[in-house]
């Protein structure tokens, strides 16, 4: 396994170039401060609430019900269409910014047989888990007010470990940025 991973490690790495990491901090940036509160104000419109499971960092099946119950059958609606569409996109633009920021600099930071190099593989836990959270509130939005209890359940588990991975390639990041300028610092120095 520790094979497999290493080699998808090795191959997000190749396409971490300083011109890709670049662009995608850049369109990082432009989701996280246009489009992020376009898409909110959208299903605070539709729905009467901005509150939706995805932005939470934990809730149980009762609460996903209940935000279900206050998003209304318009809200749902809109819901489950963003789930497969902009939520699809966000994801992999953040997966794409953190990937190749965490690469690029953990080639700067880290020795090319460092464990420390498999940081890059983070944000891919990430969106994984954003994609089976977006499947299950989806199926459990679809059904309501039928229940849907496996769904219902898993879905905040799911968001949890969203988020647990997100923050974990937040701080990945912030780590790897500190190391390599520490190393270019010292690299200076010496010359």
């Amino acid at each position: 396994m520790i094979d497999l991973l290493c080699k998808l490690s090795r191959s997000l790495e190749k396409i971490a170039t300083g011109r890709l990491a670049l662009f995608s901090t850049v369109l990082f940036f432009v989701f996280l401060g246009g489009v992020l509160p376009a898409q909110a104000a959208v299903t605070a419109a539709v729905g009467g609430t901005a509150k939706t499971p995805d932005t939470t960092f934990f809730y149980t099946a009762e609460e996903l019900y209940r935000i279900a119950g206050e998003l209304g059958e318009a809200g749902r609606s809109h819901y489950i269409r963003s789930r497969f569409t902009f939520d699809v996109i966000w994801p992999l633009v953040y997966l794409t910014f953190l990937v190749t920021t965490i690469g690029w600099l953990a080639q700067r930071s880290f020795d090319a047989s460092s464990r420390w190099r498999l940081l890059n593989l983070l944000p891919v836990a990430a969106a994984l888990f954003d994609l089976l959270e977006n499947s299950a509130t989806s199926l459990v939005m679809a059904r309501y007010p039928a229940t849907t209890p496996v769904m219902a359940e898993l879905a905040g588990l799911f968001t949890l470990l969203k988020w647990m991975f997100v923050f974990a390639s937040f701080v990945a990041l912030i780590v790897a940025l500190f190391i390599a300028g520490i190393r270019r610092f010292s690299a200076q120095r010496r010359q």
